[in-house]
């Protein structure tokens, strides 16, 4: 495999890196992550696709931009990738908040099925669709247990909606599928956690898939805005240093829940999965050096994991 990586910066393209014979026209696949204000800019999605004219582009709003050891807001980070031996393939769905994230989820393993499939990637919108559903889905027709990596796109911390694409800007409301193809292909995945529990336990006790009513009987955004302290003014934005801890049965795995959304008429919060009753659920508070060290922890164990299928 050979890459490159372009960034757009402070209105300014400029090369990063490019592997040795690296060749442009051979690209396959070009991954875009970058603001929402440039992922669904036309131009922006021009220049890409003159400089990889045969690739399939998929674009995908962040909440920051990793490149190297920095961060970055308001940039894109572009990568190509240049497979020898294998071949990729990819399928969209435009969803919507009554659209079954489930049924999307069945169907994108459904098309991207084959006796050569080795893996794949999926890209989605991080706004409103049910993440637990999604991956339920296509768990139920990944027969071959096929890895299955991927992540939801982001908003910044403005909580209002987020873009993905293929081979076109990003808009709203799609998911990406990615099919890896080839017995040549090796794939190593891993992850890891970085965030620091707080308070104590409590019992979830009115849900709907993942949308969090109650806990303890109590309202549950009445009682999430009690632990925020100063914080509590900087809704929704301020959710994303505060996720939840979900165990769901007595096996002491814990499930790390992102809010999307929460309704202040109806007291509800909105998560990225399903929040089953019954569960225990703990808040969460942002380690950034933890979360850093955790990223490094899991990018070396894909490495050390990373075997042919």
């Amino acid at each position: 495999m050979k890459t490159a990586q372009i960034h757009y910066y402070n209105q300014q393209w400029n090369t990063i890196n490019q592997s040795p014979y690296f060749e442009p026209l051979k690209a396959q696949l070009v991954l875009v992550f970058g603001a929402g204000a440039l992922i669904v800019q036309q131009s922006i999605y021009d220049h890409i696709r003159v400089v990889y004219p045969n690739a399939d582009i998929v674009c995908c709003s962040t909440s920051g931009e990793i490149l190297n050891d920095q961060v970055y807001d308001d940039s894109a980070v572009v990568t190509a990738i240049q497979l020898e031996k294998s071949t990729i393939r990819c399928v969209e769905y435009q969803i919507n908040k009554d659209v079954n994230s489930y049924e999307t989820g069945k169907l994108l393993i459904q098309d991207l099925e084959s006796d050569e499939l080795k893996s794949v990637l999926v890209i989605t919108e991080g706004s409103f669709i049910n993440g637990s559903e999604l991956v339920s889905g296509m768990n139920e027709m990944n027969k071959r247990n096929i890895p299955i990596t991927g992540g939801l796109a982001g908003d910044a911390a403005r909580f209002a909606k987020t873009q993905v694409g293929l081979n076109a800007p990003g808009t709203e409301g799609k998911t990406v599928g990615i099919g890896f193809y080839g017995d040549a292909i090796e794939v190593g995945h891993s992850s890891f956690g970085g965030w620091d529990e707080f308070g104590k336990e409590r019992l979830i006790t009115k849900s709907s898939k993942n949308i969090l009513y109650e806990v303890d009987g109590k309202l549950a955004l009445d009682l999430y805005k009690e632990y925020l302290g100063p914080y509590v003014d900087e809704l929704p934005g301020s959710a994303l240093l505060f996720p939840i801890s979900m165990r769901s049965d007595d096996s002491g795995k814990n499930l790390v829940r992102t809010i999307l959304a929460i309704d202040e008429e109806s007291k509800s919060m909105t998560f990225a999965g399903n929040m089953p009753e019954g569960s225990k659920i703990r808040l969460m508070k942002v380690n950034f050096e933890k979360i850093i060290d955790g990223s490094s922890i899991a990018a070396k164990k894909s490495m050390e994991n990373g075997q042919k299928p």
